[in-house]
């Protein structure tokens, strides 16, 4: 139905636009960063659980072995975002897949396509690019060098997040295992942070605030609105939306912290974000889970 498809295509988009805002979230609290790591995926973890009926089902002994992954992904996502701009770090995440191309043939004994190999250039370029930009130290990322190897962390993490659920779907087919795994990771990232997170000595009430919007919203709400949507979207079509996830990430750092990525970064993000246009063995993977 038409009404279907258009709801579905506001709900990723929404979902997009609430990921987006992470970055600019993140750096608004003056907790640290594992603190922020560990609150925020402490409330996510009860907001889904609540939220989505998905993440209750489809449980096996592999879906906490993925949520190892995707919890590094998680806590290397906010270190960098509190040494980095909010551009490199949602940049060097989504330069995941080039390591997805050089562990693929490793570790799931598959060739690498002509068309992959440009992929990998076209990323490999534009993660040099955010790298060796020159970067500023600012207010809102004051070790943009440390950072910016954290966000290189993330991007790992988020390939191997990538290939933990290829293997859960070699185990469970209908793809039903990925919220579970959403869970998983944001419980192990909340239990891995909360001894570097306690005690917190001192914090405010817009802290508070902050770690509640990250939980229930950014993370909670953004993936109910995903889950609704790839229920009527291919996958193409949600990943597609989904990309206004790092298009605005840096917009919304720019309007809240006056935060000015280099221009040779931005450069590199667009370089990283035309090479995920391209058609490839993983698109609805990337549509599956976000940061």
């Amino acid at each position: 139905m038409p009404s279907s498809k258009t709801g579905s295509r506001l709900a990723a988009l929404g979902a997009a636009v609430l990921f987006s805002t992470g970055g600019a979230a993140i750096k608004a609290t003056t907790l640290t960063s594992w603190q922020v790591a560990g609150f925020r995926s402490g409330v996510a973890a009860i907001a889904l659980l609540a939220l989505a009926p998905a993440a209750r089902r489809n449980w096996t002994w592999r879906v906490p072995l993925a949520g190892v992954a995707y919890a590094a992904t998680l806590i290397t996502f906010v270190l960098a975002n509190k040494l980095t701009t909010a551009a490199n770090a949602i940049f060097l995440q989504g330069a995941g897949p080039l390591y997805l191309l050089l562990l693929g043939p490793l570790l799931l004994k598959e060739r690498v396509a002509r068309r992959d190999l440009g992929v990998a250039t076209l990323m490999g370029v534009g993660m040099a690019l955010v790298l060796f930009s020159g970067q500023p130290s600012l207010a809102t990322a004051p070790d943009p060098v440390r950072g910016n190897l954290l966000g290189v962390a993330t991007g790992m993490a988020w390939a191997f997040t990538l290939l933990s659920l290829r293997w859960l779907g070699s185990d469970r087919p209908g793809g039903g295992a990925a919220m579970a795994a959403v869970v998983a990771g944001n419980v192990i990232a909340c239990l891995a942070a909360l001894p570097r997170a306690l005690p917190v000595a001192a914090s405010t009430t817009t802290d508070w605030l902050v770690i509640g919007y990250l939980g229930l919203f950014q993370v909670g709400l953004a993936y109910v609105l995903l889950t609704f949507a790839v229920k009527h979207l291919t996958a193409l079509e949600t990943s597609l939306l989904i990309l206004a996830e790092p298009a605005l990430s840096p917009v919304w750092t720019m309007l809240v912290h006056g935060e000015r990525p280099a221009p040779w970064a931005i450069l590199g993000g667009v370089l990283i974000l035309t090479a995920t246009l391209f058609p490839g063995r993983d698109r609805g993977t990337l549509s599956a889970m976000r940061e």
